[in-house]
């Protein structure tokens, strides 16, 4: 049987059962920024906070179609794809991380509920089931195109309202993360021989 606790309970100093199913209520709304010392303006905050969490729902779903691709990988390119896919996922979810952190930092409340994530993304959902490599290939690509759009308008606005510290996290990490892993990805949709040469 669960041991249930008031709201108000008072706690024994010598009680050692944990405080299970606690209700508690939202001390900071999503979309809100808290008043921090950090030489800029609410308004610049609370733009930055706004692009930010969109950058960070799309780049959470990135890196969850990264993964999705990476099990359902197939063919000839099979090895190579399935590590190069992982290996990105894995600095996609460093970048969740760093771009979350920034939110918080500038006051903010960073999306990280899936659900919600779902509502605010704007990357098409793939289907459900197992497309053919180049098809899963340009999904991909097509999504860090729509991050990178994002991220250019983003970081110039934050520059241009003092938010140096978004702008660099935009462009030495987001930007250059995923112009990197875009070149990686459309390396593979050139159509070259693997193994003869053309008239051979």
């Amino acid at each position: 049987m669960t041991t249930r606790r008031p709201a108000k309970a008072t706690r024994s100093k010598t009680d050692s059962q944990p405080w299970l199913h606690m209700n508690g209520v939202q001390i900071q709304e999503f979309g809100t920024v808290r008043m921090f010392p950090l030489g800029l303006s609410r308004d610049a905050r609370m733009y930055s906070c706004e692009r930010l969490n969109q950058i960070l729902a799309d780049t959470q779903i990135l890196h969850a179609l990264y993964k999705k691709h990476h099990w359902l990988m197939r063919g000839p390119t099979f090895y190579q794809l399935h590590l190069l896919l992982d290996k990105h996922a894995g600095e996609q979810l460093e970048l969740v991380d760093q771009i979350a952190e920034r939110v918080q930092t500038l006051g903010g409340v960073a999306v990280g509920d899936p659900r919600h994530v779902a509502e605010i993304t704007v990357i098409p959902r793939p289907p459900n089931g197992c497309e053919e490599v180049p098809a899963m290939l340009s999904r991909l690509i097509e999504a860090h195109e729509t991050i990178l759009v994002a991220c250019h308008d983003a970081a110039g606005r934050a520059q241009e309202m003092g938010d140096d510290g978004t702008n660099d996290l935009l462009v030495s990490e987001v930007i250059r993360t995923n112009e990197l892993q875009t070149w990686f990805l459309i390396e593979h949709l050139v159509d070259t021989p693997l193994v003869e040469t053309p008239g051979s």
